[in-house]
C-alpha cells in the first residue's frame, strides 16, 4: 500500500522518470544529469521506502542510464579503432580508381624524369639544384654516397621529416580545391624529380643501391604522398562530377573523404620519417635486414591499402551491411 508521502514523491517525479525511460536522444551532459538525479531519487526511496516497487523501478532506471553512459564511453574509446578498421579502409576502397590513377601518373613521370636526365645531364641539376647534386657527388667520391642521411640528430631528423611530409601532404590535398589540377601538377613535378634523383645515382653505377637505400623509408613515404595526392583529386573531382546530388553536397562528401584519407596517412608519415631518421643512415646494414624491412613495408602497403579494403567491402556486402 502506498502512503501519502510516497504518492506525493511519485507524482512529483513520474513525468521526469517517464521521459528518461522513453530513451529520447539526449547529449552526454543531460544524460549525466539524469543519472545524478536518479541516484538522488534512489537514495531517498531506499531510505524511506526500501521495499517499495517504486524503489525497484528507480533502481532499474538508474541502471539503464548507467549502461547507456558506459556504452557511450566505450564507443568513444573504440572510435579510433573503428576508424582504422572500418571507415578508412572503406574510403580507400571507394577511391581505389583515383589512387590507381595517381600511381600511374607517378610511374609515368618518374620514367620521364629518369630518361630526360639520361638525355641531358643538366636536367638533374634543374630538378635537384646545384647544391644537392654537388654534395652528393662529394659523398660518392668519399665512398659514402648516402651520407646525407647520416647528418644531424636522428630524433631531429625524424621530427623534421615527419612535419615536412605532413605539411606537403596537406598542401597537395588543399590544391585539390581547384578541381584537382594543381594536385596533379604537383604530383607530376615530384615524380620527375624522383626520376632525376634515381638517375643521378644510376649514372655513377649506384642505381640498385640507391633503390634499396631510399626505399627503406621511401616505400612508405612515396606511397603516402601518392595517396595524399589522390585525396586532393577526390576533393577536386567531387565538385566536377557531382552525380545525382548537389555540387555543394558532393563537395562536402569529397572533403570528408579526403580528410579521412589524410588523417589516415599521418601514422604512415611518422613511421616513414622514423625509418629515414633512424634506419636509412645505417644503409650498409646486412642485406637480409634491409630486405626484411622492405618486404614488411611492401606487405603492409599491399594489405592495408589494397587487399584488406577489397575483402572488407566484399564481407560487408555479403552480410548486407552495405
Amino acid at each position: 500500500m502506498i502512503d501519502l508521502r510516497e504518492g506525493a514523491f511519485i507524482r512529483k517525479n513520474k513525468e521526469r522518470w517517464a521521459a528518461v525511460q522513453q530513451g529520447s536522444r539526449v547529449d552526454a551532459d543531460e544524460m549525466a544529469s539524469n543519472f545524478i538525479r536518479l541516484t538522488d531519487d534512489l537514495a531517498y526511496a531506499k531510505t524511506f521506502y526500501p521495499h517499495s516497487k517504486v524503489t525497484q523501478y528507480i533502481n532499474a532506471l538508474a541502471a539503464s542510464i548507467y549502461l547507456r553512459i558506459y556504452q557511450a564511453r566505450k564507443e568513444e574509446t573504440n572510435r579510433l579503432v573503428q576508424f582504422w578498421k572500418l571507415e578508412l579502409p572503406l574510403v580507400i576502397r571507394k577511391h581505389h580508381p583515383v589512387i590507381l590513377f595517381c600511381f600511374f601518373i607517378f610511374a609515368l613521370f618518374f620514367t620521364v624524369g629518369f630518361f630526360s636526365s639520361m638525355q641531358d645531364e643538366s636536367f638533374v641539376r634543374q630538378m635537384l639544384g646545384n647544391t644537392y647534386v654537388d654534395m652528393t657527388a662529394q659523398n660518392i667520391e668519399a665512398g659514402n654516397p648516402f651520407g646525407v642521411y647520416q647528418s644531424g640528430s636522428s630524433s631531429f631528423m625524424w621530427a623534421g621529416f615527419m612535419i615536412n611530409n605532413i605539411m606537403v601532404s596537406l598542401m597537395y590535398f588543399a590544391r585539390g580545391l581547384l578541381f584537382g589540377v594543381l594536385t596533379i601538377i604537383a604530383l607530376v613535378k615530384e615524380s620527375v624529380r624522383i626520376g632525376a634523383f634515381e638517375y643521378m645515382y644510376y649514372a655513377k653505377g649506384l642505381g640498385a643501391q640507391a633503390v634499396a637505400t631510399v626505399l627503406l623509408h621511401g616505400l612508405l613515404e612515396l606511397t603516402a604522398i601518392i595517396i595524399a595526392c589522390a585525396a586532393g583529386i577526390v576533393l577536386g573531382k567531387s565538385c566536377l562530377f557531382a552525380g545525382t546530388v548537389s555540387r555543394l553536397d558532393a563537395l562536402r562528401q569529397g572533403t570528408k573523404d579526403g580528410v579521412k584519407i589524410i588523417i589516415g596517412l599521418m601514422p604512415v608519415f611518422a613511421i616513414a620519417a622514423f625509418f629515414e631518421g633512424f634506419v636509412t643512415r645505417h644503409y650498409r646494414m646486412p642485406v637480409f635486414l634491409s630486405a626484411g624491412l622492405l618486404a614488411g613495408a611492401a606487405v603492409f602497403i599491399c594489405w592495408y591499402f589494397v587487399i584488406y579494403p577489397i575483402r572488407l567491402q566484399q564481407r560487408l556486402k555479403s552480410e548486407g551491411a552495405l
